[in-house]
């Protein structure tokens, strides 16, 4: 079995008294869609800034393509890629003109770099407005422009810090179209941060952290699948009460989340009737709902992630 292209193990990072990370260890395999997912202060933003070699990891092993960080920064660097959340375009340049500048930087010329241009403006539908200054571009074309630039210089590693923030659904859909293009074209790894749900359940598989350490890991798939059946969130006037009726009539133990009572329940549609039948007055709303990735973030912190 080839060796992972990152490896991080035993990574710690602190900022004075503020722990970043905490022993946190994991492996990306070679072409994976991999996520990063949590609330802010969960240490995706000291992840993301080590993996691209922005900072120097304080303590732990980090490797990318078996190259120690940060001893072996520099050779490191020409195979990542990296797009930041805020834009690094030059808004007065073109959208070629970004690309070819950025070409320069990695001593490409002449007939390579038109070659590279052509190939990666194509890739992202981005040949018929190459001429366009990017200030008229919108969110999500900028964000195309972005990865069109990292990946001019074909890098194995495409790095990403929250990826979709303030592009809209459709944008959103075309930008994870073009990725899944990219990966399949040039056998890329792509890792990402990301606070949103639908982003991560894209993923081949994601790390869910929470106050620097990983609390959960897996495929989206096997980390719903931890969750002990369908999820059922009451409303009520007296969430003490409720609760306390649960616990007793039940054998349950219900979380509060933001005033409403969640438990888990197999065959949840079952229970229903036998619990609005022994709790007359108490329950308001009803509602079933099946797994998410917000769930498993409840279920291991007692918290919602996009609440923090």
């Amino acid at each position: 079995m080839n060796a992972p292209v990152i490896q991080i193990a035993g990574l710690s990072h602190s900022y004075g008294s503020r722990i970043a990370l905490s022993d946190f260890s994991i492996d990306v395999q070679n072409g994976e869609i991999f996520a990063f997912l949590g609330p802010n202060g969960s240490g995706k933003t000291t992840l993301f800034r080590i993996l691209s070699t922005l900072i120097p990891p304080q303590s732990g092993q980090v490797r990318i393509l078996n190259l120690d960080l940060p001893r072996d920064t520099i050779a490191a660097r020409p195979q990542i890629a990296v797009v930041f959340q805020s834009p690094s375009l030059d808004k007065q340049l073109t959208a070629e003109e970004n690309l070819r500048h950025h070409g320069h930087l990695y001593g490409l010329r002449g007939r390579e770099l038109s070659n590279r241009i052509d190939e990666s403006l194509s890739r992202f539908n981005l040949a018929d407005r190459r001429k366009e200054l990017v200030s008229t571009f919108s969110g999500g074309l900028r964000r195309r422009v972005e990865l069109a630039k990292g990946l001019l210089t074909r890098p194995q590693i495409l790095i990403m810090d929250e990826p979709s923030t303030g592009l809209d659904p459709v944008a959103r859909l075309e930008l994870w179209a073009a990725l899944s293009a990219a990966r399949q074209q040039q056998n890329l790894t792509i890792l990402l941060t990301t606070h949103l749900m639908d982003e991560a359940d894209k993923c081949d598989r994601l790390a869910i952290l929470d106050k620097g350490k990983l609390i959960s890991l897996g495929t989206p798939t096997e980390l719903k699948q931890q969750i002990g059946g369908d999820i059922i969130t009451l409303t009520t006037p007296d969430p003490g009460r409720l609760a306390g009726a649960l616990r007793e009539k039940f054998q349950i133990e219900p979380q509060l989340i933001d005033g409403a009572i969640r438990f888990e329940r197999q065959k949840a549609h079952e229970f229903v009737p036998q619990l609005i039948e022994s709790l007359p007055g108490l329950i308001t709303t009803l509602a079933i709902s099946k797994p998410t990735l917000e769930d498993v973030f409840i279920r291991m912190t007692g918290r919602r992630l996009t609440g923090d």
